[in-house]
């Protein structure tokens, strides 16, 4: 199901707030004039520079530098979703994953940036508007953190790289500071902490960017701690440092610095009296984000001298950052429709600002376009809606500033040796609707840390112990599994012995009922299935199956996790509708398409 961003907007444009008296900078002038024609796409070609990025990366002065000391430049794309009720990555309703990414990098991006919530770290949080069917199979029954275990996973075997972004407190909406009366600072402190450690072992992750756009009453080098964004960033960047100290700490700027404003999390004017000061030496980067009119319009694009005026602009909020050899600065975000000739002039303007690769090299800004996602509502993506074909008048605009990827792989050294397979894979129990499953344990030269279990080739679980039960599975139904045991190092064993299992059959509601309603177009569908608890006493979970009667294929669900095995669909609830009162009801929604005719199955309900 396809949700709409809807972002930021910028502060409040009254005079004391926004206006920004500007000097234009000598040799600042950028030639252009809006509505030139812009590049064309830059496909998968990139200025010849040596490959980098081997390790984890420190910096030194205004460039990043990976573990061979060479320079490095984050060319990337943001791809959000984790930070909205879909708890995952967009576009996951049309497309696989692994397909996405190396779209990518095929298109000369290096790096993403991926924005989350805090709501990811709550227990029971899964990932919601992932379409399975030959598709992202091996995201089936993972929960959102361990989604973003595999984009990361998948993104560091290709040579990209990842930038974690926390994003909001929860997926609510934007905080103007990094707390809220429902997620306090001990909560966010406490979940940094957690993601550092996550990915502790794995290059692949760059760094995290401590909180998204902080914007007033957020205030940089007041001294108030309730307020103080740059005080703030110190107690969040050194709980990443202490729980790991290889990681780059990402800080944005605020809206206002002495009565001049800027773009939220664009207005770094502060940072050089006032310095985010870390526990680790060469870990902090500058982040600062700049947009166009699709996002809202400012007094700067209406100056004369625009877009003349643009490179003073940003060298007095962040790029005096870079010319004076204080710190690397990244452009986190930075995005438009492209539809108005200002937002084309602005965009050339700022990629000629961002430093050429095939001039500058890797001593250049780092970058990250908003977004990747078509359904960004004021900038839209580098995708087109179809989720699939790209925008090549907005790539083609980046050309010039996309940068090699990095070397593959996302643990250099220390453990390679993968733990032995588990043994005795065994059913010990089914039901209509689950298999129970027993193994002998795994051995490791340092430790096995959890198995992976397979339902024919997907995973449809994980466990730290050597039991399972897989659920949500059609009657009278064989499914076969294997089991991998996994290591601390993330190495992962062969798959066990395959063992087959028959679920019971089941034909008759119990303790529920469903209604299935179909509405239909030329090879597609909607239905809407509404479930009735007839119990007298409220469900904690329902599970609705059924046959498809003809050839009809479900393409996405919402309020309702599905699965498959051939014609048999099983649906069962998401956290919100699990418990239905005695005589109430809950609905589930699906999309479809089908050949031939369109004939309605009879659905099948159980309740506990």
């Amino acid at each position: 199901m396809r949700r709409i961003n809807l972002r930021r907007l910028p502060g409040r444009r009254t005079a004391a707030a926004l206006l920004l008296v500007v000097a234009t900078a000598a040799g600042g002038a950028v030639a252009g004039t809006a509505g030139a024609a812009p590049p064309t796409s830059s496909a998968a070609t990139t200025p010849a520079v040596a490959a980098a990025g081997a390790g984890y990366w420190h910096t030194s002065g205004r460039q990043i530098l990976d573990s061979n000391n060479q320079a490095v430049r984050i060319a990337g794309i943001n791809w959000f979703g984790f930070e909205t009720s879909n708890d995952v990555v967009h576009g996951l309703w049309s497309r696989d994953y692994k397909a996405m990414i190396d779209q990518m990098k095929t298109l000369g991006y290096n790096t993403i940036r991926l924005p989350y919530s805090d709501d990811i770290f709550k227990s029971g949080t899964m990932p919601n508007s992932i379409n399975f069917y030959q598709m992202n199979g091996d995201l089936q029954g993972l929960n959102s953190l361990q989604v973003m275990d595999k984009i990361v996973n998948y993104a560091g075997s290709i040579g990209l790289r990842v930038i974690l972004d926390r994003h909001r407190p929860d997926a609510g909406g934007q905080s103007a500071l990094w707390y809220t009366a429902t997620v306090p600072e001990s909560t966010w402190i406490s979940n940094l902490s957690a993601i550092a450690r996550r990915y502790q072992n794995n290059p692949a992750v760059v760094g995290i960017d401590l909180h998204n756009e902080p914007h007033d009453p957020a205030c940089w080098g007041c001294g108030d701690t309730t307020k103080d964004w740059r005080l703030a960033a110190e107690r969040g960047g050194n709980a990443v440092l202490a729980a790991n100290p290889n990681m780059l700490v990402f800080v944005e700027g605020v809206q206002t610095f002495n009565g001049s404003s800027n773009w939220w999390g664009g207005n770094l004017q502060g940072a050089g009296t006032y310095p985010v000061r870390l526990n680790v030496a060469n870990r902090l980067v500058y982040s600062a984000h700049d947009y166009a009119t699709s996002v809202a319009d400012q007094p700067w694009f209406h100056e004369a001298s625009f877009p003349s005026n643009m490179p003073a602009i940003w060298g007095k909020n962040w790029g005096y950052l870079f010319d004076s050899n204080i710190a690397p600065v990244w452009v986190g975000e930075f995005g438009t429709t492209l539809q108005s000739p200002t937002d084309q002039a602005w965009l050339k303007a700022l990629v000629s600002y961002l430093r050429p690769t095939a001039t500058y090299g890797a001593d250049s800004y780092q970058w990250t376009f908003w977004s990747w996602n078509p359904d960004s509502g004021d900038t839209g993506g580098i995708l087109n809606d179809d989720w699939l074909t790209v925008n090549t008048v907005k790539d083609g605009y980046l050309a010039s500033i996309k940068a090699p990827g990095f070397s593959g792989g996302g643990n250099n050294g220390g453990d390679t040796t993968p733990p032995t397979a588990p043994t005795s894979v065994a059913v010990t129990g089914t039901t209509a609707t689950s298999v129970s499953l027993s193994w002998t344990a795994a051995t490791d030269d340092v430790g096995v840390t959890g198995y992976s279990v397979y339902r024919g080739n997907f995973v449809v679980g994980t466990a730290t112990g050597t039991t399972f039960t897989d659920t949500g599975l059609s009657p009278a139904t064989a499914y076969s599994y294997t089991v991998k045991a996994s290591d601390a190092a993330g190495n992962v064993s062969p798959a066990s012995a395959a063992v087959s299992a028959t679920t019971q059959s089941a034909t008759t509601n119990a303790g529920c009922k469903a209604t299935y309603v179909a509405n239909s177009w030329d090879t597609g569908f909607t239905a809407t299935v509404t479930v009735t608890n007839t119990g007298n006493t409220a469900t904690h979970t329902w599970q609705v199956t059924w046959t498809w009667p003809g050839n009809q294929h479900v393409t996405n669900a919402w309020s309702a996790t599905e699965a498959h095995s051939g014609q048999n669909e099983t649906f069962t609830p998401v956290t919100f509708n699990a418990a239905i009162a005695p005589g109430a009801d809950a609905t589930f929604g699906l999309q479809g398409t089908f050949s031939g005719s369109n004939a309605s199955p009879t659905p099948v309900c159980t309740a506990s």
